[in-house]
């Protein structure tokens, strides 16, 4: 297995990922504006596949109509000039100060009918780009006191956000779907549909949910003490992995945006473990893009920009290495049915077989030897977990 990337592997990086300046509510910029020509050449220079923006990433909030289409033609001929394409699109209602209650679920009314004009409008440069993924990130649709904010509403109002946008895609024609990402705090102290559970339980409730599924997070789920590889297996089980943001998070501390692996590392095999050959047992894998949401740190010039861009992309491809071998080893096989891993995916009942008859089935409770499982029948869990820690490490 090659660790060079190609644009088969789907890898995608966001602009505002390689191209953040490193300014943060402590201290100022480190590092120069990287303009988006250039950051689009040098990921294709690197073997990546794809790339993602907000709105505001390539045209300033207060651009005129003829400076955006300026950039927006830059954009178009670097992407047609390199093979890059335009995977997703996404909307900024975070960062102007008319967003700091929010944009689908401000409390005031004005801004609330702002953001969904400025959702259409990037919804149009989606479609006109080729994306086939708008992300929704509601960073600021929440609160910081209980009292400032009616939840019902709020929600009720995401839900009517939601369902026009859906029927302006549907009705217009355009190949797009949209992808919720959650998050449970930073920069709101608390956010709207905070985890992965919290979204699909929203989506069940749209007008549309078959054109609204997720954009999970690793650190958005590991701030909050969440395993991510277990939210990644719901959604997929869901149908609603529409797409996914990798980075690396180590513990529940403020979003850190590390490079994909350079958190949990273990969390990271067991993910791409997944992503790459799904489940024991048959949930699918991901065939969609791998798309890295990280910040390259504070400390790095543009030289360590670029290290950061490639880190991720190598510390995936190892981990997919890894995972593959961990699957093919015999000793794993075997401690996997040891551990009888594959056996959850055995229905409980038996074909046809309902409560009467569970009920008078001596065996499964009357006959049934509880007491053996005191101090036997031992699962192999540990076993098997030193194994895997054995492949992931390069020992095996």
């Amino acid at each position: 297995m090659t660790l060079t990337p190609t644009p088969g592997d789907k890898f995608s990086f966001g602009l505002w990922t390689l191209g953040w300046n490193a300014q943060d509510q402590f201290g100022g910029a480190t590092r120069p504006h990287l303009d988006t020509v250039e950051a689009v050449e040098g990921l294709a220079e690197r073997g990546v596949w794809g790339i993602t923006f907000h709105d505001d990433d390539i045209f300033p909030f207060e651009s005129t109509d003829a400076e955006r289409q300026h950039e927006i033609d830059r954009l178009k001929k670097v992407t047609a000039d390199t093979g890059v394409v335009v995977e997703m699109v996404t909307t900024n209602l975070f960062s102007h100060p008319v967003f700091k209650d929010g944009g689908f679920t401000s409390n005031d009314r004005a801004v609330r009918r702002f953001a969904l004009r400025k959702v259409i409008r990037n919804l149009d440069l989606a479609a006109e780009l080729g994306a086939t993924t708008f992300v929704m990130w509601g960073g600021r649709e929440g609160s910081e006191y209980d009292a400032a904010k009616d939840i019902r509403g709020a929600l009720e109002r995401y839900r009517e956000a939601v369902n026009l946008l859906g029927d302006y895609v549907v009705e217009k024609g355009y190949d797009l779907r949209f992808a919720i990402e959650p998050k449970p705090n930073e920069p709101r102290g608390d956010i709207l549909l905070p985890t992965v559970g919290h979204a699909l339980g929203f989506i069940a409730t749209l007008e549309r949910p078959e054109l609204v599924g997720l954009n999970p997070e690793t650190g958005h789920e590991q701030m909050a003490g969440l395993n991510f590889t277990h939210g990644i297996a719901q959604a997929l089980d869901a149908g609603k992995l529409f797409h996914i943001d990798l980075n690396g998070q180590r513990g529940v501390k403020f979003d850190q945006d590390l490079v994909f692996g350079h958190g949990d590392v273990q969390n990271a095999f067991s993910l791409v473990d997944l992503l790459e050959n799904g489940g024991p047992g048959g949930t699918p894998a991901y065939d969609g893009p791998r798309h890295f949401d990280y910040k390259p740190s504070r400390t790095e010039d543009i030289a360590g920009v670029w290290d950061s861009v490639e880190a991720n992309m190598r510390m995936y491809l190892l981990l997919k290495e890894r995972a593959a071998a961990f699957r093919a080893d015999p000793v794993v096989q075997e401690a996997l049915a040891a551990s009888k891993v594959d056996e959850v995916n055995t229905p409980t009942l038996n074909d046809g077989e309902g409560y009467d008859a569970l009920i008078a089935d001596r065996a499964s409770y009357e006959d049934f030897d509880a007491a053996a499982y005191f101090g036997g029948k031992g699962f192999g869990f540990v076993r098997l977990q030193q194994l895997a820690m054995e492949h992931m490490l390069g020992a095996r």
